[in-house]
């Protein structure tokens, strides 16, 4: 693999660390800045919203700027942002640097993802781009323990500081080895947005909100599962989401070179494969070693199913595939909160702790659904358009023979 794909696992490593450490650090903003918890709770939603508005926004304005150099400036961006927040005066200011440093997210794993595929070989397109989303797995093992450990012995100020050191390294290594790319590798933006409109694109994202809100009916609420049904101590969460990060990476591993082999088997199986966990983990959470070979199972193959939707997507989009692979961001994005939402809904109707199990299978089935659908319709458009060929072509031959045997009908009168 390229050296150039170690400087997107940097990016995507700083990314996923600045993601997701702030449900760690809640308590500790929240009693620093003299708010409640709930409330702090927005920082969380401010960088999921600046997600789904950079993604498709930040893509549109830099549709001309060659990626290379588009890379490093969504770097520059994210940087800056965590620095606003480690310097934030009070809660509404760090509210907006959560939100600036979201803004480049999905334009960035977007760019990245195409700028990966197009660093190898043909066939190898699917492990390049689960390479890059390795960083944001590891993210999840050491990045995050890490991050939340220096914000609570620190101060979660030293943490975003901590986050934008990280920003400044990855810039650097996006300009040293990233090579610069053919000028005819820029497509205008709308190239971009018609290929958007592919209605497998759209269904590729609507399977991404579906199957991925599964997962985080989940997540969200893994950690009072763990405390409250499986009795794990609020010490041994952290292991416990180590685990699921753990997870998360050998399904990266896996997914890449299933991919290649086959995209759709490979993402029929995984979320096939979610749902079935999900509702299993409904019975074993009460059981801690069950409880525990859940966590990394879901993690997993949860997320097995993310490189083959981010090629799905690319691939369909075609020549334009940029917008379409940083709006899958905005989707995933979409999921994080929906999925939130929804499992929220089964606690506070009194279903019991681990009912967001359950509504989460429900998700990933509906994902699945629309996945399978997808690829029916998929394939009945190519065999529809093989079956003109083969018209067009018959036609042809027979117009052909016409023509020979009227000439040869022609010279023989002569």
């Amino acid at each position: 693999m390229p050296l150039a794909l170690l400087a997107l696992a940097i990016s995507a490593f700083g990314i996923g660390t600045t993601e997701f450490v702030m449900m760690g650090l809640l308590p500790n903003v929240a009693e620093d800045l003299g708010t409640s918890v709930p409330t702090a709770g927005y920082l969380v939603s401010a960088y999921a919203l600046g997600v789904v508005i950079g993604a498709p926004l930040l893509t549109a304005l830099g549709s001309r700027i060659p990626r290379k150099r588009m890379l490093v400036l969504l770097m520059a961006v994210f940087t800056v942002g965590n620095l606003a927040s480690s310097l934030a005066p009070g809660f509404g200011t760090l509210i907006a640097g959560r939100l600036l440093a979201g803004l480049p997210h999905g334009a960035f794993f977007g760019v990245g993802a195409v700028v990966a595929a197009r660093l190898v070989r043909e066939g190898r397109q699917a492990r390049a781009v689960a390479t890059m989303f390795l960083g944001l797995t590891v993210a999840n093992i050491v990045g995050v323990p890490a991050a939340t450990l220096l914000g609570q012995h620190l101060g979660w100020r030293a943490t975003f500081l901590v986050v934008a050191a990280i920003g400044l390294v990855a810039m650097a290594a996006l300009a040293k080895l990233i090579p610069p790319l053919p000028a005819d590798e820029r497509t205008g933006l709308g190239r971009e947005l018609r290929a958007l409109g592919n209605r497998q694109v759209l269904l590729g994202l609507l399977t991404t909100v579906f199957g991925f809100a599964g997962i985080f009916a989940v997540y969200s609420y893994l950690a009072s599962m763990m405390t409250e049904v499986t009795g794990f101590s609020e010490t041994s969460v952290t292991v416990v989401l180590a685990l699921f990060g753990i997870g998360m990476t050998l399904g990266a591993l896996v997914a890449g070179p299933l991919t290649d082999r086959a995209l759709r088997p490979t993402l029929y199986g995984s979320l096939a494969a979610l749902t079935v966990v999900l509702a299993v983990f409904h019975f074993t959470a009460e059981v801690k070693w069950a409880a525990l070979v859940s966590v990394v199972l879901i993690g997993a193959v949860g997320f097995m199913t993310t490189t083959p939707l981010q090629m799905l997507v690319m691939n369909k989009a075609q020549q334009a595939p940029t917008l379409a692979a940083a709006s899958n961001q905005s989707a995933f994005n979409l999921a994080n909160a929906g999925g939130a939402w929804v499992g929220g809904l089964a606690l506070a109707a009194g279903w019991g702790w681990t009912s967001p199990t359950l509504v989460g299978a429900l998700l990933a089935a509906v994902g699945l659904i629309v996945a399978v659908a997808a690829g029916l319709l998929d394939r009945g458009a190519r065999d529809s358009s093989r079956i003109v060929a083969r018209g067009a072509q018959a036609d042809a031959a027979t117009d052909a023979g016409a023509h020979t045997d009227t000439a040869a009908a022609s010279k023989s009168l002569g």
